[in-house]
Protein backbone atom coordinates (compact mmCIF):
# COMPACT_ATOMS: atom_id res chain seq x y z
CA UNK A 1 0.00 0.00 0.00
CA UNK A 2 1.47 3.35 -1.03
CA UNK A 3 1.31 5.60 1.99
CA UNK A 4 3.29 8.63 1.01
CA UNK A 5 3.07 11.53 3.38
CA UNK A 6 0.49 14.16 2.61
CA UNK A 7 0.96 17.92 2.85
CA UNK A 8 -0.05 18.14 6.50
CA UNK A 9 2.11 15.24 7.68
CA UNK A 10 5.10 16.69 5.79
CA UNK A 11 4.61 20.00 7.64
CA UNK A 12 4.48 18.20 10.99
CA UNK A 13 7.51 16.02 10.16
CA UNK A 14 9.62 19.14 9.58
CA UNK A 15 9.05 20.08 13.21
CA UNK A 16 10.07 16.71 14.72
CA UNK A 17 13.65 17.76 15.42
CA UNK A 18 12.63 20.85 17.39
CA UNK A 19 12.60 20.91 21.20
CA UNK A 20 9.15 20.02 22.58
CA UNK A 21 8.11 23.55 23.66
CA UNK A 22 9.25 25.15 20.44
CA UNK A 23 7.71 22.32 18.37
CA UNK A 24 4.30 23.08 19.91
CA UNK A 25 4.60 26.79 19.11
CA UNK A 26 5.69 26.17 15.51
CA UNK A 27 3.01 23.51 14.84
CA UNK A 28 0.34 25.77 16.30
CA UNK A 29 1.40 28.66 14.04
CA UNK A 30 1.62 26.44 10.95
CA UNK A 31 -1.75 24.79 11.52
CA UNK A 32 -3.38 28.12 12.39
CA UNK A 33 -2.42 29.28 8.92
CA UNK A 34 -4.29 26.29 7.46
CA UNK A 35 -7.34 26.96 9.66
CA UNK A 36 -7.29 30.62 10.80
CA UNK A 37 -10.08 30.17 13.36
CA UNK A 38 -7.73 28.05 15.49
CA UNK A 39 -5.62 31.12 16.17
CA UNK A 40 -8.70 33.11 17.13
CA UNK A 41 -9.57 30.50 19.77
CA UNK A 42 -5.91 30.20 20.89
CA UNK A 43 -5.81 26.42 20.56
CA UNK A 44 -2.38 24.85 21.02
CA UNK A 45 -1.06 21.68 19.39
CA UNK A 46 0.74 19.67 22.07
CA UNK A 47 1.39 16.48 20.10
CA UNK A 48 1.03 15.67 16.40
CA UNK A 49 1.67 12.21 14.94
CA UNK A 50 -0.18 10.24 12.28
CA UNK A 51 -1.72 8.12 15.07
CA UNK A 52 -2.48 10.79 17.66
CA UNK A 53 -3.10 14.53 17.94
CA UNK A 54 -3.38 16.37 21.25
CA UNK A 55 -4.74 19.93 21.34
CA UNK A 56 -5.25 22.15 24.37
CA UNK A 57 -6.84 25.45 25.31
CA UNK A 58 -6.18 27.58 28.36
CA UNK A 59 -9.18 28.72 30.37
CA UNK A 60 -8.87 32.43 29.72
CA UNK A 61 -11.36 35.18 29.19
CA UNK A 62 -11.77 34.97 25.42
CA UNK A 63 -12.91 31.31 25.56
CA UNK A 64 -14.93 31.49 28.79
CA UNK A 65 -18.64 31.17 29.39
CA UNK A 66 -20.72 33.10 31.94
CA UNK A 67 -19.47 30.91 34.84
CA UNK A 68 -15.78 31.41 33.98
CA UNK A 69 -15.30 27.92 32.54
CA UNK A 70 -14.29 27.00 28.99
CA UNK A 71 -17.31 27.73 26.78
CA UNK A 72 -19.29 24.75 25.46
CA UNK A 73 -18.52 25.74 21.86
CA UNK A 74 -14.79 25.96 22.66
CA UNK A 75 -14.90 22.45 24.16
CA UNK A 76 -16.54 21.14 20.98
CA UNK A 77 -13.97 23.01 18.87
CA UNK A 78 -11.18 21.34 20.82
CA UNK A 79 -12.57 17.86 20.06
CA UNK A 80 -13.30 18.73 16.42
CA UNK A 81 -9.80 20.11 15.93
CA UNK A 82 -7.99 17.12 17.44
CA UNK A 83 -10.04 14.63 15.41
CA UNK A 84 -9.84 16.68 12.22
CA UNK A 85 -6.09 17.03 12.38
CA UNK A 86 -5.43 13.35 13.10
CA UNK A 87 -7.57 12.54 10.04
CA UNK A 88 -5.80 15.30 8.12
CA UNK A 89 -2.43 13.74 8.90
CA UNK A 90 -3.51 10.60 7.04
CA UNK A 91 -5.94 11.44 4.22
CA UNK A 92 -4.10 11.45 0.88
CA UNK A 93 -3.77 14.83 -0.84
CA UNK A 94 -6.13 13.76 -3.66
CA UNK A 95 -8.99 13.39 -1.17
CA UNK A 96 -11.10 15.95 0.64
CA UNK A 97 -12.02 15.42 4.28
CA UNK A 98 -15.23 16.73 5.81
CA UNK A 99 -16.84 16.55 9.22
CA UNK A 100 -19.90 14.36 8.74
CA UNK A 101 -21.34 14.44 12.24
CA UNK A 102 -20.48 15.71 15.67
CA UNK A 103 -22.12 14.59 18.89
CA UNK A 104 -21.14 16.23 22.15
CA UNK A 105 -22.63 15.30 25.52
CA UNK A 106 -21.90 17.73 28.33
CA UNK A 107 -21.53 15.63 31.47
CA UNK A 108 -20.33 18.04 34.14
CA UNK A 109 -18.88 21.46 34.76
CA UNK A 110 -15.28 21.74 33.58
CA UNK A 111 -12.40 22.94 35.71
CA UNK A 112 -9.56 25.03 34.31
CA UNK A 113 -7.65 24.35 31.11
CA UNK A 114 -8.76 21.61 28.70
CA UNK A 115 -7.10 19.07 26.43
CA UNK A 116 -8.39 16.79 23.67
CA UNK A 117 -6.54 13.70 22.46
CA UNK A 118 -7.72 12.01 19.25
CA UNK A 119 -6.36 8.69 18.03
CA UNK A 120 -6.55 6.50 14.95
CA UNK A 121 -5.58 2.85 14.72
CA UNK A 122 -3.80 1.16 11.79
CA UNK A 123 -7.04 -0.21 10.33
CA UNK A 124 -8.65 3.23 10.28
CA UNK A 125 -5.56 4.74 8.64
CA UNK A 126 -5.50 1.96 6.01
CA UNK A 127 -9.11 2.76 5.06
CA UNK A 128 -8.11 6.23 3.84
CA UNK A 129 -5.75 4.62 1.34
CA UNK A 130 -7.94 1.62 0.38
CA UNK A 131 -11.15 3.48 -0.44
CA UNK A 132 -11.92 6.49 -2.61
CA UNK A 133 -14.53 7.56 -0.10
CA UNK A 134 -15.80 6.54 3.31
CA UNK A 135 -16.15 7.66 6.87
CA UNK A 136 -14.53 6.99 10.21
CA UNK A 137 -15.54 7.56 13.81
CA UNK A 138 -12.51 9.10 15.49
CA UNK A 139 -12.09 8.42 19.21
CA UNK A 140 -11.38 11.56 21.23
CA UNK A 141 -10.99 12.08 24.97
CA UNK A 142 -11.47 15.62 26.29
CA UNK A 143 -10.24 16.26 29.82
CA UNK A 144 -10.07 19.31 32.05
CA UNK A 145 -7.35 20.40 34.44
CA UNK A 146 -8.59 17.97 37.11
CA UNK A 147 -8.03 15.06 34.71
CA UNK A 148 -11.76 14.38 34.46
CA UNK A 149 -13.75 14.25 31.21
CA UNK A 150 -16.53 16.87 31.41
CA UNK A 151 -17.73 16.02 27.89
CA UNK A 152 -18.07 12.86 25.79
CA UNK A 153 -17.76 13.25 22.03
CA UNK A 154 -18.33 11.28 18.87
CA UNK A 155 -16.83 12.77 15.73
CA UNK A 156 -17.41 11.16 12.34
CA UNK A 157 -15.19 12.32 9.49
CA UNK A 158 -15.76 11.49 5.82
CA UNK A 159 -13.41 11.56 2.87
CA UNK A 160 -14.16 11.83 -0.84
CA UNK A 161 -12.09 12.36 -3.99
CA UNK A 162 -11.24 16.05 -4.56
CA UNK A 163 -12.12 15.74 -8.23
CA UNK A 164 -15.53 14.40 -9.17
CA UNK A 165 -15.69 11.78 -11.92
Amino acid sequence: MNRTQNRMSRLAARCNGLPTGLRSVVLTRLFSRLVPFLGTASLRFDQVTPQQVAVSVRNRRKVQNHIKGVHAAAMALLAETATGFVVGMNVPDDKLMLLKSMKVNYLKRSQGDMRAVATLNAEQIDAFHRSDKGDVTVPVIVTDQSGEAPIACEMVWAWVPKKRN
